[in-house]
């Protein structure tokens, strides 16, 4: 008898499992303003009880700020990231949200618009991981490679919110993603997934970023070579109640030239991006939420 092995058990979000339905309850029930001073406290009480965490935006603050961080920057790291997350509570459980570009960045509605599938990257920056599903408001079929987590509900919701067109692959689950990302494409789909985190990252490639040359994943690329995709990275930054500002590349498109050449001209093109991204964290560097490993300097990274 042949037997299926068993699906390793999903991450879990830090906190308990009903921390976002209490958020979400106390949220709607409290004055704001008694909210808000919960939300903080609750923010200083997560920077004391996790040390993993604690230390990796000890790591990245130091490299952003140039200086060693203060107590006061951690919490604020904490905080900016426990205000993100409440943002896209609410945008789940209904609350009005929209995107607009920013100043001088007007193709992130323009290809979405177009209908015509892509492949959008993105960072854990400020309100990015909520772009994937305001796609799916222009009629956009997309597909979200995701990290399932355990205790993620908002997912779900915010899939309906936003018209029920968006879908999720799951990058812990391998063998079912090759074939899934596959299906999607050849449907028609658009592909949106994170460009920052190395963790299940295939193909890595040593970038200019934070004063070092640093290793970042570079799969998004190798995508758009294979499928003959556009590229559009975008980072989307809160301004204010329900409204966000959209911060992209250009588009990169490959063209017919040999692979060596259109790698290159990617390269070129995500360390513009890398350049934008510095940018936005030089006006506040507490919009980057990386609470794991910082994306290591290239001569110290392991060797494949």
């Amino acid at each position: 008898m042949e037997l299926t092995p068993a699906r390793p058990p999903s991450p879990r979000n830090p906190g308990p499992s009903w921390g976002l339905g209490f958020l979400r309850r106390a949220d709607a029930l409290l004055p704001r303003p008694v909210f808000d001073f919960l939300l903080g406290a609750g923010t200083a009480a997560a920077v004391a009880a996790m040390p993993a965490a604690r230390r990796h935006s000890r790591a990245y603050l130091a490299a952003a700020l140039g200086r060693p961080p203060r107590c006061s920057d951690l919490w604020r790291h904490f905080h900016a990231f426990a205000r993100t997350t409440m943002t896209a509570l609410r945008v789940s459980g209904g609350a009005p949200y929209r995107c607009r570009d920013a100043p001088g960045n007007g193709d992130f509605h323009a290809l979405a618009a177009s209908g015509r599938p892509a492949l959008y990257g993105t960072f854990h920056l400020g309100e990015s991981d909520l772009l994937g599903f305001a796609l799916a408001r222009f009629r956009q079929r997309v597909c979200m490679i995701r990290l399932r987590m355990e205790n993620s509900p908002e997912l779900e919701d915010l899939a309906r919110q936003f018209g029920g067109g968006v879908s999720f692959l799951w990058v812990n689950e391998p063998a079912e993603l090759l074939f899934a990302l596959k299906e999607a494409v050849q449907s028609g789909a658009s592909i949106a997934l994170k460009c920052d985190r190395l963790g299940h990252a295939s193909r890595t490639e040593a970038f200019d970023f934070l004063g070092g040359r640093r290793l970042f994943p570079f799969t998004i690329y190798h995508l758009a070579v294979i499928f003959r995709l556009p590229v559009m990275l975008s980072a989307s930054i809160g301004a204010g109640p329900g409204e966000a500002r959209v911060h992209c590349s250009p588009l990169f498109e490959p063209g017919g030239g040999a692979r060596a050449e259109e790698l290159a001209r990617a390269r070129a093109h995500f360390q513009g991006f890398l350049g934008l991204v510095e940018g936005l964290l030089r006006n506040d560097p507490y919009l980057w939420f990386n609470f794991g490993p910082l994306n290591p300097l290239a001569a110290a990274a392991p060797r494949p």
